[in-house]
């Protein structure tokens, strides 16, 4: 733990974390803010606050299955900081456009800079995982993997609380200043050129034939296959997830804004524990020995949530804060099973990241992530689907929670299939 920590005072690593940690920050202070304030000011109706919910998680989800390709080719073939810089930059105006989103109350312009921010953080994605092979050592790249995914949702947790809680004008500015920040500490990141077998930098520009042979040359690898498909399986059920807990807090259980806050928040930190202590049982040894079991937890905990859910009794007509909420017998279990969720959501995927990243040669690695990304992607966008044109046929939130338990099981049987295949003492 001692060694992983230490990369933090390292001028190789920690320029990457910082810039990576405020993009994190300002995706989910930026989308809090505005999920906020469509849920609890602008509109007034559960359908509605569920449609927009999933709405928006699709549109920022979506330019990773359309642009990922190009970010990936991008990525391997240019100096990888140079691309840092120009996302940063781009972010900035972004950020402009979607505080005068907030400022006017205006949907379809909040809406257009959450897919903007989808876009950016598309460009980005692939190089955050990329970069950490040419700067660490082997056996330094699953702790700065932990550390990197622990980071992002530290960072969650502050933007979410960030949004949740700071009114919109004032987020509005708020969100400009860290996206300048954000440029400020990019500028430090230390160079990483191609590799000597890197491809040659010319760009397929046709975004679905490129997405189609960067998927097809990824995914006919037996182990980077059952890879991708385990972690595409995990952030499809997270993109459920993340829909329905704005609309369940204020629906299902009768909180407000700050409850909504709170979840996103324990989820968050879960997240960051999990995927801290992964690595020090794992011992720096990259290996999917743990993900099957990690993910049956989270289905056990998910079911417990359902059971909680489903037997909640609303207290009245008034929103509760956070602090009743706390007060409430059945409101501490629930955050015990967010924990449980989030803490075996960390412990799974984190070592499926830093797989991708070091059983392929350093200069494919890029464009390994960005296929992920465009397969993640794609089943997150699906789940964002599945979940709107549940809610429009009438499915309620605990039973929707039943189902998310019910698909892990299908997440834990390919990650085992993995760990079989891939991992020595499996054999």
């Amino acid at each position: 733990m001692a060694t992983t920590m230490s990369l933090l005072n390292k001028r190789r690593f920690l320029p990457l974390f910082v810039t990576q940690f405020l993009n994190a920050f300002n995706d989910n202070f930026y989308k809090m803010a505005m999920v906020i304030l469509v849920t609890y000011e602008i509109y007034s109706d559960p359908t509605q606050e569920a449609n927009f919910n999933a709405i928006a998680g699709a549109l920022f989800i979506l330019p990773f299955f359309l642009f990922s390709a190009l970010a990936g080719q991008l990525a391997d073939t240019i100096e990888k900081t140079r691309v840092i810089r120009m996302v940063k930059t781009a972010e900035i105006f972004i950020m402009i456009f979607g505080a005068a989103g907030i400022y006017l109350h205006n949907i379809p312009m909040m809406l257009a800079a959450l897919f903007a921010m989808g876009v950016h953080s598309t460009f980005f994605g692939p190089i955050k995982y990329a970069i950490l092979p040419q700067h660490l050592e082997q056996d330094e790249v699953l702790g700065g993997t932990g550390l990197v995914e622990a980071g992002t949702y530290l960072a969650i947790l502050g933007g979410t609380i960030a949004g949740g809680i700071i009114p919109g004008k004032i987020a509005g500015i708020g969100i400009i200043i860290v996206a300048i920040i954000g440029r400020v500490t990019a500028q430090s990141v230390p160079l990483a050129p191609p590799e000597s077998d890197a491809p040659t930098a010319k760009m397929d520009w046709n975004i679905f034939r490129s997405s189609w042979r960067l998927v097809r040359d990824t995914m006919h690898i037996p182990r980077l296959f059952l890879a991708i498909m385990a972690i595409s399986f995990f952030w499809g059920v997270g993109a459920v997830l993340g829909s329905i807990f704005p609309p369940m807090v204020k629906n299902a259980i009768g909180g407000d804004n700050t409850v909504a806050t709170l979840f996103t928040a324990f989820f968050s930190i879960g997240i960051a524990i999990g995927s801290v202590a992964v690595n020090r049982m794992l011992n720096g040894t990259v290996s999917a020995k743990y993900a099957p079991i990690s993910v049956i937890i989270m289905g056990l905990f998910v079911l417990d949530l359902w059971w909680t859910v489903s037997h909640w009794q609303p207290t009245g007509p008034e929103l509760i804060d956070w602090w009743q909420f706390l007060t409430l017998g059945y409101g501490e279990r629930m955050i015990v099973d967010l924990l449980g969720i989030s803490i075996a959501g960390g412990m799974f995927v984190v070592p499926l990241y830093a797989f991708l990243t070091t059983t392929v040669a350093k200069s494919q690695t890029a464009r390994t992530i960005a296929a992920n990304n465009i397969v993640n992607s794609g089943a997150m966008v699906i789940g964002a689907v599945i979940y709107s044109l549940l809610v429009s046929a009438g499915v309620g939130i605990a039973d929707t929670l039943f189902m998310i338990a019910a698909a892990c099981l299908v997440s834990a049987w390919i990650s085992w299939k993995l760990h079989k295949a891939c991992d020595p003492v499996a054999a």
